[in-house]
């Protein structure tokens, strides 16, 4: 068993830096990387310090991890909004990602169809035309892909999709900072 890629995941799920969790258990951050590369194997001692440090028994640290996170979101687990008058569908893919860092919707617009402008924040937002021809307006500035094409862009200031097809543009978008 590799031990030093478990401690490494329960030390970034704990929110720590090497330095951080080097500082908390004695050890220097040169070693913690070590046993995080299984350079190194810790004492007895010092591996119980480490796991205490990261909330986790030696017991559950090794027993196999069973996940029960929910990973396949099948379609009817989505959940969709229709806005006739602006001329937009959106399907959140999966549900509860407005809980989590990053969110994945499709968004259809109709013809002549623009989603919602929304306020300068901190999200990141991906974006993969489906079909059709899409307008991304970040401020004042507007730009264009078609079907088979990518967008990715910092939210720092106002921003919009807009259907720039004649006919029925689809988009799968993936934002950080859940804004969607």
């Amino acid at each position: 068993m590799k031990i030093g890629k478990k401690i490494k995941n329960l030390r970034v799920k704990k929110g720590l830096t090497q330095e951080e969790l080097g500082e908390r258990t004695d050890l220097s951050k040169g070693y913690i990387s070590q046993l995080e590369r299984d350079l190194s194997s810790p004492s007895i001692d010092t591996f119980f310090s480490i796991l205490e440090v990261l909330g986790c028994s030696p017991k559950d640290f090794f027993d196999e991890e069973v996940s029960d996170q929910k990973v396949v979101y099948r379609e009817e687990d989505q959940t969709e909004y229709w806005d006739d008058e602006k001329g937009y569908r959106i399907q959140w893919l999966v549900p509860e990602s407005n809980e989590k860092e990053m969110e994945p919707i499709i968004l259809t617009l109709q013809e002549k169809g623009e989603f919602k402008a929304f306020p300068p924040s901190l999200s990141e937002t991906f974006a993969y035309v489906l079909e059709g021809k899409i307008s991304v307006r970040i401020g004042n500035t507007f730009f264009h892909a078609k079907q088979g094409e990518s967008i990715y862009y910092l939210a720092s200031d106002e921003h919009q999709f807009i259907n720039a097809h004649h006919g029925t543009s689809k988009v799968l978008i993936a934002a950080t900072e859940s804004y969607l």
